[in-house]
C-alpha cells in the first residue's frame, strides 16, 4: 500500500467535518482489519525503574524533578510480574524504565534470559538511547522488540524538549535504523500537540513512519507534568496559533488513523494517554480508529504512582488482575476478541520472509 501524500495528510489533520472524518475512521478500521486482523493483543507493561539521567522538558521522572520518590524493582519482582502475564494470557511483556545508568547492560541481559527461559513470552525493551553493542547483546539474549519514540521529526523541536545528556548524543532516527539492522521488531512514536509542533511537523512525522517501515507505532496526546518547564510555561514554547497543533484527544485519533494508513502492517496501541484524557471510552475509540494493541499495567501498585511521567494516569490504582479483566471486557464490548500469543507485526514477518 502506498504512502499518503503530504497534502492528503495535511487535509485530514485539518479536517473538522465529522461526516468526512467518519470516512477516515472507517477506512483506517478497514485497513486495520485487512492487515492485522480483528484480534487485540495485550502487552503487559512493567515500569521497573523511574530513575532517569535525562532532563526532558515535560516528563515527571526527569532527573531535575526532586519531588519524585525513586525506585528500582528487583529481578524477582520483575519475574513475578512476567509470570502474572502468563496467567492472564498475555503474549508479551514490556520492560520500561527511565534512562537509568544504574540498570546495567548485564542486568537486562540476565532478565531477558530468565523471562524467556521461565515464561517463553515475547519481550519488548523500552529503556532509552543505548549503544549498538548493548542492543546486540540484548537481541542475542532473546529480546524481540525495542521501543524508542522519536517524539517529533523536527530536530530543533526535539533538541528543545529532549536536551542531550552531556557527552552523549545519539540520533534517534539513526538508532531506529540500527535496531532494524539488528533484527528487532522496531517501535517508535510521537506526541500530538507538543508546544512548538506545527502542522508541517506532524505531517513529516507521519511520512517518516512510512519511510522507517515501523513495526510498532505509539501515539498519544502531549501531556506535560506540571512540575516541568513545559508544564509551567507552555505558552512560551507555542508556535503561532494558526500553525500550532492542538494536543487534543480528537487530533490524536486522526494521527492514529493516518498512521494505520501509512503503515498497514504495524502494531498500533490504543495508548494509556488516550485512556487518561477519556477514561470512559478513549481506548475503545482508539481501537475503532486503527489501533490493535492495548498495554495493561503489570507494575505493582506500590510503585505505579511513582512512575508519573504525566499526572492522573489511567488505572493508577487498579491491581494487575483488575486491569486485565477490565481491558478484556472493553475489547469484547466493541466486538473484538483478545489475541493469543506474541502478536508479531505482520510487517516484521513479511520482512523476515523477504517481502517488501
Amino acid at each position: 500500500m502506498s504512502s499518503l501524500s503530504r497534502d492528503e495528510i495535511l487535509y485530514w489533520l485539518k479536517e473538522k467535518d465529522e461526516s468526512r472524518l467518519e470516512q477516515l475512521w472507517q477506512k483506517a478500521d478497514k485497513v486495520r482489519s485487512e492487515n492485522v486482523g480483528d484480534e487485540v493483543f495485550f502487552r503487559g507493561l512493567i515500569e521497573f525503574s523511574n530513575h532517569c539521567m535525562r532532563q526532558c522538558a515535560y516528563c515527571g521522572i526527569r532527573a531535575g524533578h526532586a519531588g519524585v520518590e525513586r525506585y528500582r524493582m528487583s529481578d524477582e519482582e520483575i519475574l513475578k510480574c512476567a509470570h502474572q502475564a502468563v496467567r492472564y494470557g498475555y503474549g508479551t511483556v514490556v520492560l520500561q524504565s527511565g534512562e537509568d545508568p544504574g540498570i546495567t547492560t548485564e542486568r537486562i541481559t540476565t532478565l531477558v534470559k530468565r523471562i524467556k527461559d521461565e515464561t517463553g513470552l515475547a519481550i519488548t525493551l523500552s529503556v532509552g538511547e543505548r549503544e549498538e553493542a548493548e542492543l546486540l547483546q540484548w537481541r542475542q539474549a532473546g529480546a524481540d522488540r525495542y521501543l524508542l519514540r522519536f517524539e517529533t521529526s523536527n530536530p530543533d523541536l526535539f533538541a528543545r524538549i529532549h536536551p542531550s545528556h552531556p557527552g552523549k548524543s545519539i540520533s534517534r532516527i539513526e538508532q531506529l535504523k540500527m535496531l532494524r539492522r539488528l533484527d528487532f521488531e522496531v517501535g517508535s512514536g510521537i506526541m500530538i500537540g507538543i508546544p512548538g509542533q506545527t502542522w508541517d511537523d506532524l505531517a513529516n512525522d507521519l511520512l517518516l513512519f512510512h519511510e522507517l517501515d515501523l513495526d510498532m507505532i505509539g501515539i498519544g496526546p502531549f501531556l506535560p507534568h506540571p512540575d516541568t518547564p513545559l508544564g509551567k510555561e507552555p505558552q512560551a514554547w507555542m508556535a503561532p496559533p494558526d500553525l500550532q497543533v492542538p494536543n487534543t484527544e480528537h487530533m490524536t485519533y486522526k494521527a492514529v488513523a493516518l498512521a494505520r494508513l501509512q503503515c498497514p502492517g504495524a502494531n498500533l496501541p490504543s495508548t494509556t494517554a488516550l485512556a487518561t484524557v477519556n477514561l470512559a471510552e478513549g481506548r475503545e475509540l482508539g481501537l475503532q480508529r486503527g489501533a490493535n494493541i492495548v498495554m495493561p499495567n503489570l507494575t505493582p501498585v506500590e510503585y505505579r504512582a511513582y512512575y508519573e511521567i504525566y499526572p492522573a494516569k489511567a488505572c493508577i490504582s487498579e491491581t494487575s488482575e483488575q486491569c486485565a479483566g477490565c481491558l478484556k471486557g472493553r475489547v469484547e464490548s466493541i466486538g473484538r476478541s483478545v489475541g493469543e500469543g506474541p502478536g508479531r507485526s505482520p510487517n516484521w514477518d513479511s520482512r523476515r520472509a523477504g517481502g517488501n
